[in-house]
C-alpha cells in the first residue's frame, strides 16, 4: 500500500477519519421522531459498507453510498435528527470517486437530495432558508470532492507519465549502449582486421621465402614491412581509442602530415600536402574517418605505385573534402575490404568515399559536407 492509498482524502485513513466524523455527530442525535433511528441506522451502514467498497466493487459502493446519502436527506427535516452529516459524507465519498462513469451519479444523486430536501421541508415544515442551507452546504461537499477528485486523477497521470518517462529514458540509455557497442566493434574491425590482416601476409611470405628459397634478403625485406605495418596498426588503434574515449584525436592537418612523412619514409616517394579554406575542429569521429580514408589511399598509392608522387589536397571551403591522387603505374585489381572499409566508416558520419582513374592516375576523394 503506497503513502497516498494511506493518506490521501481517498486512502483508508481519510475513510476512517470521515466515518469518525459522522460517529460523532450522529451520537449526539436526538430526532424527534423514534423511527428516524431505524433510517439514520441504516443509512450509517450502508454509507460503511459503500467506503469500504468503494476501490474493491466501485459499482456497488455507489449504490450503497447513493442509498445512504438519499435515505438520509429525507430525514433532515426532523427535528435533532443530525441527518445531514450522513448526506454530506456520502455524497463527498460519491465525488471522489475516479470511475468511467465521470460526473453522472454525482449529478443525478445531488438532484435526488434537493429533492429529498424538498419533501423533508414541505413535510417537517421547514423553512426556505433552511432549504437554501441544506443544498449550499451539499453543494460545497460536491465541490470540494470533485476537486479532490481532480487532484487524484492528476496525481495518478504524473505518476504515470514519470513512470513512462523513466521507461524512456531506460530504453534510450539501453539503445545508446548498443549503438556504443557497434561503434567500439567497427572501430576494433577496422584496426584489428586490417592491420593483423595484412601483417599476417607478409609473416607467412617472409616464412615461406626462408623455407622455400632460403631468401634472406627477401624474407628481411618481408619482416621490416611487417613492422611498418604494426607501427601503423598501434597508430590506428590509438587514434580509435581516443575517439572511442571521446578524447582529442589529433587535428587532421597535423595528423595528415604526420601520415605524409611516414609515407615518404616507409616509401620512398615524394607527398605533396595543400589546404584550402580556413582550417577549422571537426568532430573526432570525423577526423579519424578521414584520416583512416587518408592512410588506405596512401598504403594503395605505395603498393601500386612505388615510388611515384602523391598529391593530398584538403579543403575546407564546401564542408570537409580530402583528394589523393597519384599516378597509375599499375592499375588496382578490384577495391579488396580497404575501401568498402572506409566509405562504410564515412557514412556513418554523413559523408562518401569515391573511388577511380583519373587521367594518368588514380583519385580517392573523400568528403563530408556537413562537417
Amino acid at each position: 500500500m503506497n503513502k497516498r492509498a494511506i493518506f490521501g482524502e481517498t486512502g483508508w485513513l481519510g475513510r476512517a477519519m470521515t466515518s469518525a466524523v459522522a460517529i460523532g455527530v450522529l451520537a449526539t442525535a436526538r430526532p424527534a421522531e423514534p423511527w428516524v433511528w431505524a433510517v439514520v441506522g441504516a443509512g450509517f451502514l450502508a454509507f460503511l459498507a459503500g467506503t469500504v467498497l468503494m476501490t474493491l466493487r466501485p459499482y456497488w459502493a455507489l449504490g450503497l453510498l447513493a442509498y445512504a446519502a438519499v435515505s438520509s436527506a429525507l430525514v433532515t427535516g426532523v427535528s435533532g435528527s443530525n441527518a445531514l452529516v450522513l448526506v454530506l459524507v456520502s455524497i463527498t465519498d460519491i465525488a471522489v470517486m475516479a470511475q468511467p462513469w465521470r460526473n453522472r451519479p454525482i449529478i443525478a444523486v445531488g438532484i435526488s437530495c434537493a429533492v429529498a430536501y424538498g419533501i423533508s421541508a414541505w413535510w417537517w415544515d421547514r423553512t426556505d432558508t433552511w432549504y437554501l442551507s441544506q443544498l449550499m452546504w451539499t453543494a460545497i461537499l460536491i465541490a470540494f470532492g470533485l476537486n479532490r477528485r481532480q487532484y487524484e486523477v492528476q496525481a495518478r497521470q504524473t505518476a504515470q507519465l514519470l513512470e513512462q518517462t523513466q521507461l524512456a529514458q531506460q530504453e534510450h540509455a539501453r539503445a545508446a549502449a548498443l549503438d556504443e557497442r557497434g561503434r567500439i566493434a567497427r572501430e576494433l574491425h577496422d584496426v584489428l582486421a586490417h592491420s593483423l590482416g595484412a601483417l599476417t601476409v607478409q609473416l607467412e611470405v617472409a616464412e615461406a621465402l626462408l623455407a622455400e628459397r632460403n631468401d634472406t634478403v627477401g624474407a628481411l625485406d618481408r619482416v621490416r614491412r611487417s613492422r611498418r605495418l604494426a607501427g601503423q596498426g598501434l597508430v590506428e588503434a590509438r587514434n580509435a581509442v581516443a575517439a572511442l574515449r571521446s578524447d582529442e584525436v589529433p587535428a587532421l592537418p597535423s595528423a595528415l602530415a604526420a601520415l605524409a612523412e611516414q609515407h615518404v619514409v616507409d616509401h620512398d616517394a615524394e607527398v605533396t600536402l595543400t589546404s584550402s579554406g580556413t582550417p577549422r575542429p571537426v568532430a573526432s569521429g570525423i577526423t579519424v574517418a578521414m584520416l583512416g580514408a587518408a592512410r588506405e589511399a596512401l598504403t594503395n598509392a605505395g603498393r601500386h605505385a612505388p615510388g611515384q608522387p602523391v598529391e593530398v589536397e584538403l579543403d575546407y571551403r564546401d564542408g570537409l573534402r580530402l583528394a589523393v591522387r597519384n599516378p597509375c603505374a599499375a592499375a588496382p585489381v578490384g577495391e579488396g575490404f580497404g575501401l568498402p572499409g572506409m566509405r562504410e566508416r564515412l557514412a556513418l558520419v554523413g559523408g562518401k568515399l569515391e573511388a577511380g582513374p583519373d587521367g594518368d592516375g588514380w583519385l580517392v576523394i573523400a568528403e563530408v559536407k556537413d562537417a
